[in-house]
């Protein structure tokens, strides 16, 4: 790619302060115009009577993941084996220790030193597990099955509620953002779109099984069909879209015209349809934000924590390992930062636009941009850590 390609624009360098103003947008919506989300959330798909997939929502959605998928080259992971420890330590870390770490930072902070400021009994409504129709008063997990609008849903522990979206930032690593984080801290852009590739296909596979696990440890809903459902739209739909329509573009428009010209065009669709959405989940949560202000940084503390770690981790991993820094920088940096958008779409299909879930994921996208940006200067400072190529 091009180094025009891997700068950030100008949606990607404010991304936090759209976030920011997509919030501020939900929650006047949510106080002004309760009807509106509710409303675009109810053209959905039902089962049973129960809405599993909203269409609105999975519209932004694809289009959120779409222009990422695209951009993978994966005839790119045939050169792999030419950099198999960067490849074997990503993926180790991404796999075998973050969803892991994940869980045990968020449900230390968000279960046991943070429960009384979230609030002992404050609970949240999520949906009940597709196909599972248990009767009224019922316990499932830790959730006890009532009825909201004619709609049996089960009512979980709010706290709970955030370590399921927490669970799901967790067991996705990024493969969007990590190509702008990479070329800023001026690592191996091959290196980078290789583990992009990669783990876009370990998410075919994995996301599901590890996710799904990690949810019925914290004693939250398993809805393994919704998951198998979520990894088909918003992973397999996009990327194999992603894929066919790049072979077609190219074959017909040429490489250069691909890079210079469709790219382009895509990145403000990826953004655009990511604030869109968040106005629909802020215009749910605005009562419980303003009801409890420090919800959003109760959240962002394990969040936070977690990327500090396994940044530390893998890039102390690489240093010992004898990486250069041109594969350790972005080694540390796809270990650190959380592919929120498919976190997004799938709390959302999960558990509802409206649950603590999705309110944790969006937290997500709030403070990557800022502290990813942090953690690439700490790289460039540290360069001379690593030895010469």
């Amino acid at each position: 790619m091009t180094e025009k390609q891997h700068d950030m624009g100008f949606f990607e360098r404010y991304l936090t302060l759209w976030v920011g103003l997509c919030i501020v947008a939900g929650i006047l919506l949510g106080a002004y115009a309760p009807q509106f989300a509710k409303t675009l959330d109810s053209i959905s798909i039902d089962v049973n009577g129960a809405p599993i997939v909203s269409i609105p929502i999975a519209v932004c959605l694809f289009f959120m993941m779409y222009p990422i998928m695209v951009k993978i080259d994966f005839a790119e992971v045939v050169k792999a084996g030419k950099s198999i420890k960067p490849v074997t330590l990503t993926l180790l870390v991404n796999w075998a220790i973050k969803p892991f770490t994940m869980y045990a930072i968020a449900y230390l902070f968000l279960g046991l030193l943070l429960q009384q400021f979230i609030g002992i009994d404050a609970v949240d409504l999520v949906k009940m597990p597709l196909g599972l129709d248990l009767p009224l008063g019922s316990d499932y997990g830790s959730g006890t099955v009532v009825i909201q609008d004619g709609i049996k849903m089960l009512e979980v522990p709010l706290w709970r509620s955030y370590l399921a979206g927490c669970i799901l930032l967790g067991v996705a690593p990024c493969t969007a953002m990590v190509l702008v984080w990479g070329y800023l801290a001026q690592g191996n852009a091959g290196h980078t779109l290789v583990m992009v590739a990669i783990n876009s296909l370990a998410m075919l596979l994995l996301y599901g099984v590890i996710g799904g696990f990690l949810l019925g440890v914290g004693q939250l809903p398993v809805p393994w069909q919704a998951l198998l459902l979520s990894i088909s739209i918003y992973v397999a739909l996009p990327l194999f879209a992603g894929y066919f329509s790049r072979q077609w573009i190219i074959a017909h428009k040429g490489l250069a015209w691909f890079e210079q010209k469709f790219l382009h065009l895509l990145t403000p669709i990826t953004i655009i349809a990511l604030l869109l959405t968040l106005v629909l989940l802020f215009s749910f949560k605005g009562a419980v934000i303003i009801a409890n202000p420090l919800t959003i940084l109760w959240i962002a503390i394990p969040l936070t924590l977690q990327t500090l770690l396994i940044f530390a981790l893998t890039y102390l991993a690489a240093k010992l390992w004898g990486f250069s820094y041109e594969n350790a920088a972005p080694s540390a940096l796809i270990g650190a930062s959380n592919h929120f958008e498919v976190a997004i779409a799938t709390a959302v299909m999960l558990f509802g636009l409206s649950s603590g879930a999705a309110l944790a994921t969006v937290v997500g996208v709030l403070i990557e941009v800022p502290l990813m940006l942090i953690l690439v200067g700490f790289c460039k400072r540290t360069k001379h850590w690593f030895p010469l190529v």
